[in-house]
């Protein structure tokens, strides 16, 4: 039995303004590849496949079309979804009824019937070639605060001891219909040890907690598959895995290899490894390393090689780290327009302030307002923005404003 591990496709997400659908299509359509050349049986896809709580009807139409897709090419395929943090848990479940037509299972939130959680929902049967169950998917969606029992309990981190209470629970309820199969667990959380993305991936607290430890995860679980964490990792001694996002949503990524995790059951037992898939569009960062002057940018955009009969949305994302050698606003607006001419897109810039050498003095502390004048400030704030001195044209741009003119 084989089974991908994928998760935080974030449809919806733009960046910079640049909308990602046409990179999701494409994305999707390389997933699609290789469902089919590696004979996949299940796809877990382990949270956030909306950007946000309200996708637009098209962005929906993204994500069932997809769907529809791989059912296509490969008919046998048993799709398990899970919500994230990202998700709007009660849209995401609402075609339920429709999906199973699929093979698609939907969980994206914790159901409760006579004080016990509602196992029926969250175990999914993988049946094998006998038609009895072979492995076990245990969906488990993001956790909110109303998921836990006992947060008030005393102790010395009453979250991640209601976590893990939670989690022994619905894996024993598991456990009890599984007996000796094994089970695979989702879920979409943030766990200690695991390296985050800068400004990709949002903190999220279940009952508080930024991150709770792989140990929360009972050892009777086979493979645990999460989301929320943007970098392919592996915890646990590979028993906990994140499969990464499906492309670089930020900067910080894009050192990132971006793919998906392919598990095998082999007579009961399993392994797993990445299988990158290839970006939609280029993601780059200008310079590699320090910073770049506004006069040699296209020059460095010049060389970047791409297909100019490509839509918009699949040409390269640039990020810019501009040397502060005019006003910040002045930078920011001459380098959107340098890389709109060459015809690419700015996934964002920023001008890099000058940094203090070795030997140099801290600045003093600002004075008072008492001690202080308007221009003063003006000029001590244009020389921490941008990193230079204001010029006159500067300086008679700011005494017109005081002056009300």
């Amino acid at each position: 039995m084989r089974i991908i591990h994928t998760a935080d496709w974030h449809l919806g997400h733009s960046l910079n303004g640049w909308t990602r659908e046409d990179e999701h299509r494409l994305y999707f359509r390389r997933l699609a590849d290789v469902i089919e050349q590696e004979e996949a049986d299940i796809l877990l896809v382990a949270g956030d496949i909306f950007d946000s709580s309200n996708p637009s009807g098209e962005v929906q139409r993204l994500l069932y079309d997809a769907l529809a897709s791989f059912k296509r090419r490969r008919p046998n395929l048993i799709t398990v979804i899970s919500g994230g943090n990202h998700d709007p848990a009660q849209r995401l479940e609402a075609p339920m009824p429709v999906l199973r037509a699929l093979d698609v299972h939907v969980v994206a939130t914790v159901q409760r019937r006579e004080g016990r959680i509602d196992i029926d929902r969250h175990l999914v049967p993988i049946p094998g070639p006998d038609g009895t169950p072979a492995l076990y998917v245990l969906a488990i969606p993001f956790l909110r605060a109303s998921d836990l029992t006992g947060l008030n309990d005393e102790g010395t981190d009453p979250v991640v001891d209601a976590a893990r209470r939670f989690y022994a629970k619905i894996t024993a309820q598991a456990a009890e219909i599984a007996g000796d199969v094994p089970i695979i667990a989702t879920s979409h959380l943030h766990c200690a040890g695991g390296l985050e993305s800068e400004g990709a991936e949002r903190r999220i607290l279940i009952g508080g907690a930024h991150a709770v430890p792989p140990s929360i995860f009972p050892d009777s679980l086979a493979y645990v598959a999460l989301g929320h964490l943007h970098g392919q990792q592996t915890l646990k001694g590979g028993r906990v895995r994140y499969s990464g996002a499906c492309f670089p949503l930020s900067s910080s990524e894009i050192r990132h290899d971006h793919g998906v995790t392919l598990i095998e059951l082999v007579n009961g037992a399993l392994t797993h490894r990445h299988i990158s898939i290839e970006r939609p569009a280029q993601m780059l960062r200008l310079p590699a390393s320090g910073t770049i002057a506004l006069e040699d940018l296209p020059a460095a955009l010049g060389q970047i090689a791409f297909d100019s009969t490509l839509p918009m949305g699949l040409r390269p994302l640039v990020y810019l780290e501009l040397a502060p050698t005019d006003a910040a606003s002045v930078l920011m607006a001459d380098a959107a327009r340098c890389v709109a001419e060459r015809g690419l897109r700015l996934g964002g810039a920023r001008v890099q302030r000058q940094e203090l050498h070795e030997g140099e003095e801290i600045p003093p502390p600002p004075a008072s307002l008492r001690e202080t004048d308007p221009e003063t400030l003006f000029v001590e704030a244009f020389r921490a923005s941008a990193g230079i001195e204001p010029e006159a044209r500067h300086l008679d741009a700011f005494r017109d404003i005081i002056a009300g003119e």
